[in-house]
């Protein structure tokens, strides 16, 4: 096998690994009582955040993979206004 399928495969068990960890810890906290719905203002701030930081990365360094900062800002704000209504107030 060449390299890249075999770094392609430890991400992928990587993914999964964590994937179903988390599951695991979230059903977990169902169970016992102690799940809180997530702050979706959080990840508004984070998409304004990550938005503005991405576009200018990718456009200095060239580097294809900095254009994602710019895709999950974009995701994170979606994430945001669509929930508005569950925004926590400090």
């Amino acid at each position: 096998m060449s390299v890249i399928v075999l770094i392609m495969l430890l991400i992928g068990l990587i993914i999964l690994a964590t994937s179903t960890i988390l599951a695991y810890l979230i059903s977990k906290r169902k169970k016992d009582g102690r799940y809180e719905e997530f702050d979706y203002r959080t990840f508004f701030i984070l998409g304004i955040c990550f938005l503005p930081m991405g576009v200018p990365l990718f456009i200095t360094t060239g580097n294809p993979g900095l254009m994602g900062l710019t895709v999950i800002g974009i995701i994170y704000l979606a994430i945001g206004l669509k929930n508005r209504d569950k925004w926590k107030t400090t």
